[in-house]
Protein backbone atom coordinates (compact mmCIF):
# COMPACT_ATOMS: atom_id res chain seq x y z
CA UNK A 1 0.00 0.00 0.00
CA UNK A 2 1.38 3.39 -1.00
CA UNK A 3 1.82 5.97 1.77
CA UNK A 4 -0.81 8.66 2.04
CA UNK A 5 1.70 11.52 2.06
CA UNK A 6 3.63 12.10 -1.15
CA UNK A 7 5.88 14.73 -2.70
CA UNK A 8 4.52 14.24 -6.19
CA UNK A 9 3.04 17.41 -7.67
CA UNK A 10 -0.06 16.57 -9.67
CA UNK A 11 -1.87 18.94 -12.04
CA UNK A 12 -4.98 19.92 -10.11
CA UNK A 13 -8.24 20.80 -11.87
CA UNK A 14 -9.68 24.19 -11.00
CA UNK A 15 -13.13 23.18 -12.21
CA UNK A 16 -15.13 20.08 -13.10
CA UNK A 17 -14.94 21.21 -16.71
CA UNK A 18 -11.15 20.77 -16.62
CA UNK A 19 -11.47 16.98 -16.54
CA UNK A 20 -12.86 14.49 -19.02
CA UNK A 21 -16.57 13.81 -18.30
CA UNK A 22 -16.26 16.22 -15.39
CA UNK A 23 -19.71 17.74 -15.87
CA UNK A 24 -21.26 14.27 -15.70
CA UNK A 25 -19.48 13.66 -12.40
CA UNK A 26 -20.62 17.00 -11.02
CA UNK A 27 -24.26 16.39 -11.96
CA UNK A 28 -24.20 12.83 -10.58
CA UNK A 29 -22.70 14.01 -7.30
CA UNK A 30 -25.28 16.77 -6.98
CA UNK A 31 -28.11 14.25 -7.34
CA UNK A 32 -26.71 11.67 -4.92
CA UNK A 33 -25.70 14.30 -2.35
CA UNK A 34 -29.25 15.64 -1.98
CA UNK A 35 -30.47 13.01 0.54
CA UNK A 36 -27.19 13.27 2.44
CA UNK A 37 -27.29 17.06 2.73
CA UNK A 38 -30.93 17.05 3.79
CA UNK A 39 -29.98 15.32 7.05
CA UNK A 40 -27.48 17.95 8.15
CA UNK A 41 -28.25 20.70 10.63
CA UNK A 42 -26.35 23.45 12.36
CA UNK A 43 -25.11 26.97 11.69
CA UNK A 44 -21.92 26.79 9.59
CA UNK A 45 -21.06 24.54 6.62
CA UNK A 46 -17.67 24.47 4.86
CA UNK A 47 -17.16 23.44 1.23
CA UNK A 48 -13.42 22.83 1.02
CA UNK A 49 -11.77 22.91 -2.39
CA UNK A 50 -12.78 24.46 -5.70
CA UNK A 51 -14.60 21.30 -6.82
CA UNK A 52 -16.67 21.41 -3.64
CA UNK A 53 -17.52 25.06 -4.26
CA UNK A 54 -19.03 24.24 -7.66
CA UNK A 55 -21.46 21.67 -6.27
CA UNK A 56 -25.02 22.84 -5.69
CA UNK A 57 -25.92 22.33 -2.02
CA UNK A 58 -29.18 24.24 -1.79
CA UNK A 59 -30.88 21.22 -0.18
CA UNK A 60 -28.68 21.55 2.90
CA UNK A 61 -30.63 23.08 5.82
CA UNK A 62 -27.47 24.90 6.97
CA UNK A 63 -27.90 28.35 5.44
CA UNK A 64 -24.44 29.78 6.16
CA UNK A 65 -22.19 28.00 3.65
CA UNK A 66 -18.58 29.07 3.05
CA UNK A 67 -16.46 28.07 0.04
CA UNK A 68 -12.78 27.68 0.92
CA UNK A 69 -9.95 27.15 -1.59
CA UNK A 70 -6.61 28.59 -2.62
CA UNK A 71 -7.84 29.77 -6.03
CA UNK A 72 -10.96 29.79 -8.15
CA UNK A 73 -14.26 31.60 -8.44
CA UNK A 74 -17.19 31.91 -6.07
CA UNK A 75 -15.00 31.77 -2.97
CA UNK A 76 -15.69 33.45 0.35
CA UNK A 77 -12.35 32.52 1.93
CA UNK A 78 -9.05 32.00 0.13
CA UNK A 79 -7.01 29.62 2.24
CA UNK A 80 -5.05 26.40 2.09
CA UNK A 81 -7.11 23.36 3.16
CA UNK A 82 -4.05 22.26 5.12
CA UNK A 83 -4.34 25.41 7.27
CA UNK A 84 -7.99 26.32 7.75
CA UNK A 85 -8.39 29.83 9.24
CA UNK A 86 -11.20 28.88 11.61
CA UNK A 87 -11.43 28.32 15.33
CA UNK A 88 -11.48 24.82 16.75
CA UNK A 89 -14.92 23.25 17.07
CA UNK A 90 -16.67 26.09 15.25
CA UNK A 91 -18.04 24.31 12.13
CA UNK A 92 -21.08 22.02 11.97
CA UNK A 93 -20.36 20.26 8.65
CA UNK A 94 -17.66 19.94 5.99
CA UNK A 95 -17.74 18.79 2.38
CA UNK A 96 -14.59 17.38 0.79
CA UNK A 97 -15.62 16.83 -2.83
CA UNK A 98 -12.57 15.11 -4.33
CA UNK A 99 -10.36 17.33 -2.16
CA UNK A 100 -8.30 14.34 -1.02
CA UNK A 101 -7.91 13.10 -4.58
CA UNK A 102 -5.37 15.80 -5.48
CA UNK A 103 -3.84 16.37 -2.05
CA UNK A 104 -0.24 15.44 -1.25
CA UNK A 105 -1.13 15.06 2.45
CA UNK A 106 -4.74 13.84 2.91
CA UNK A 107 -4.11 12.94 6.56
CA UNK A 108 -3.36 16.55 7.40
CA UNK A 109 -6.52 17.76 5.69
CA UNK A 110 -8.58 15.30 7.72
CA UNK A 111 -6.89 16.44 10.92
CA UNK A 112 -7.65 20.07 10.08
CA UNK A 113 -11.27 19.22 9.37
CA UNK A 114 -11.45 17.29 12.62
CA UNK A 115 -10.06 20.30 14.46
CA UNK A 116 -12.66 22.76 13.20
CA UNK A 117 -15.64 20.40 13.42
CA UNK A 118 -17.79 20.49 16.52
CA UNK A 119 -18.60 17.34 18.47
CA UNK A 120 -21.08 15.26 16.46
CA UNK A 121 -20.24 17.35 13.38
CA UNK A 122 -20.81 16.01 9.86
CA UNK A 123 -18.16 15.13 7.28
CA UNK A 124 -18.90 14.23 3.64
CA UNK A 125 -16.11 12.85 1.46
CA UNK A 126 -16.35 12.13 -2.26
CA UNK A 127 -13.72 10.61 -4.51
CA UNK A 128 -12.96 8.17 -7.30
CA UNK A 129 -13.27 4.42 -6.84
CA UNK A 130 -10.04 2.54 -7.66
CA UNK A 131 -12.07 -0.59 -8.47
CA UNK A 132 -13.78 0.93 -11.49
CA UNK A 133 -13.17 1.75 -15.13
CA UNK A 134 -11.26 4.84 -14.07
CA UNK A 135 -9.09 2.68 -11.82
CA UNK A 136 -8.30 0.43 -14.76
CA UNK A 137 -7.50 3.50 -16.86
CA UNK A 138 -4.73 4.45 -14.45
CA UNK A 139 -2.87 1.31 -15.55
CA UNK A 140 -2.80 2.33 -19.21
CA UNK A 141 0.50 3.94 -20.27
CA UNK A 142 0.19 7.48 -21.51
CA UNK A 143 -3.18 8.07 -19.87
CA UNK A 144 -2.35 7.91 -16.17
CA UNK A 145 -1.05 11.49 -16.21
CA UNK A 146 -4.21 13.03 -17.62
CA UNK A 147 -7.00 14.48 -15.49
CA UNK A 148 -8.80 12.76 -13.74
CA UNK A 149 -6.64 9.64 -14.08
CA UNK A 150 -3.76 11.40 -12.33
CA UNK A 151 -5.84 11.71 -9.15
CA UNK A 152 -5.32 9.62 -6.06
CA UNK A 153 -8.00 6.98 -5.73
CA UNK A 154 -8.54 5.74 -2.18
CA UNK A 155 -10.77 2.77 -1.47
CA UNK A 156 -13.64 3.10 0.97
CA UNK A 157 -11.94 0.59 3.26
CA UNK A 158 -8.86 2.79 3.49
CA UNK A 159 -10.89 5.95 4.08
CA UNK A 160 -12.91 4.14 6.73
CA UNK A 161 -9.68 3.19 8.48
CA UNK A 162 -8.55 6.81 8.54
CA UNK A 163 -11.91 7.97 9.87
CA UNK A 164 -11.99 5.31 12.57
CA UNK A 165 -8.61 6.50 13.85
CA UNK A 166 -10.11 9.97 14.25
CA UNK A 167 -13.13 8.42 15.99
CA UNK A 168 -15.70 9.03 13.26
CA UNK A 169 -18.81 6.94 12.83
CA UNK A 170 -19.73 5.96 9.28
CA UNK A 171 -23.33 6.94 8.57
CA UNK A 172 -23.64 6.17 4.88
CA UNK A 173 -21.57 5.17 1.85
CA UNK A 174 -22.38 4.49 -1.78
CA UNK A 175 -20.88 4.09 -5.27
CA UNK A 176 -22.41 5.08 -8.62
CA UNK A 177 -21.67 6.27 -12.18
CA UNK A 178 -20.36 2.95 -13.52
CA UNK A 179 -19.98 4.23 -17.10
CA UNK A 180 -18.03 7.51 -16.84
CA UNK A 181 -18.86 8.65 -20.36
CA UNK A 182 -22.64 8.61 -19.88
CA UNK A 183 -24.67 11.25 -18.07
CA UNK A 184 -26.60 8.71 -15.99
CA UNK A 185 -23.64 6.37 -15.73
CA UNK A 186 -25.70 3.45 -17.03
CA UNK A 187 -28.82 3.14 -14.89
CA UNK A 188 -29.23 -0.63 -15.38
CA UNK A 189 -25.56 -1.38 -14.72
CA UNK A 190 -25.43 0.98 -11.75
CA UNK A 191 -28.47 -0.73 -10.25
CA UNK A 192 -26.97 -4.23 -10.39
CA UNK A 193 -23.25 -3.43 -10.10
CA UNK A 194 -22.95 -0.38 -7.83
CA UNK A 195 -19.60 -1.58 -6.45
CA UNK A 196 -18.02 -0.76 -9.83
CA UNK A 197 -19.17 2.87 -9.76
CA UNK A 198 -16.53 5.46 -10.56
CA UNK A 199 -17.73 7.86 -7.88
CA UNK A 200 -17.97 7.22 -4.17
CA UNK A 201 -19.60 9.11 -1.28
CA UNK A 202 -18.95 8.61 2.42
CA UNK A 203 -20.90 10.38 5.16
CA UNK A 204 -19.41 10.24 8.65
CA UNK A 205 -20.05 11.89 11.98
CA UNK A 206 -17.53 12.99 14.57
CA UNK A 207 -17.95 11.18 17.86
CA UNK A 208 -16.36 12.29 21.12
CA UNK A 209 -16.23 9.62 23.80
CA UNK A 210 -16.58 10.91 27.38
CA UNK A 211 -13.70 10.34 29.74
CA UNK A 212 -14.48 7.74 32.43
CA UNK A 213 -12.69 7.66 35.74
CA UNK A 214 -10.83 4.53 36.72
CA UNK A 215 -12.81 2.82 39.54
CA UNK A 216 -9.58 2.10 41.45
CA UNK A 217 -8.49 5.73 41.34
CA UNK A 218 -12.00 6.85 42.20
CA UNK A 219 -11.92 4.73 45.34
CA UNK A 220 -8.53 6.14 46.35
CA UNK A 221 -9.73 9.68 45.81
CA UNK A 222 -12.60 9.40 48.24
CA UNK A 223 -12.16 11.09 51.61
CA UNK A 224 -13.66 9.05 54.39
CA UNK A 225 -15.06 10.96 57.35
CA UNK A 226 -14.90 9.22 60.70
CA UNK A 227 -18.10 9.37 62.74
CA UNK A 228 -17.82 11.65 65.76
CA UNK A 229 -19.29 9.74 68.67
CA UNK A 230 -20.89 11.79 71.44
CA UNK A 231 -20.41 15.16 69.72
CA UNK A 232 -24.02 16.20 70.31
CA UNK A 233 -23.92 15.09 73.92
CA UNK A 234 -20.70 17.02 74.52
CA UNK A 235 -22.18 20.22 73.05
CA UNK A 236 -25.32 19.84 75.17
CA UNK A 237 -23.33 19.52 78.40
CA UNK A 238 -21.28 22.56 77.43
CA UNK A 239 -24.41 24.69 76.98
CA UNK A 240 -25.85 23.59 80.33
CA UNK A 241 -22.64 24.56 82.15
Amino acid sequence: MKPAKTRTIRPTPNSWSDMLWGQYYRDALAVHLKPCLAKLYGFHFLKIGQLSAELVTDDCPISHQVNVALQGDNLQVRADPLHLPFESKSIDGCLLAHTLSWSHDPHRILREVDRVLIDDGWLIITGFNPISMLGVGKLLPGLHRSIPLNSRMFSQVRLLDWLSLLNYELIQRRRFQVLPWRRQGGEVISKHLPALGCLTIMVARKRTLPLTMNPARKALGKTQLRPVVGATRHCRHSDED
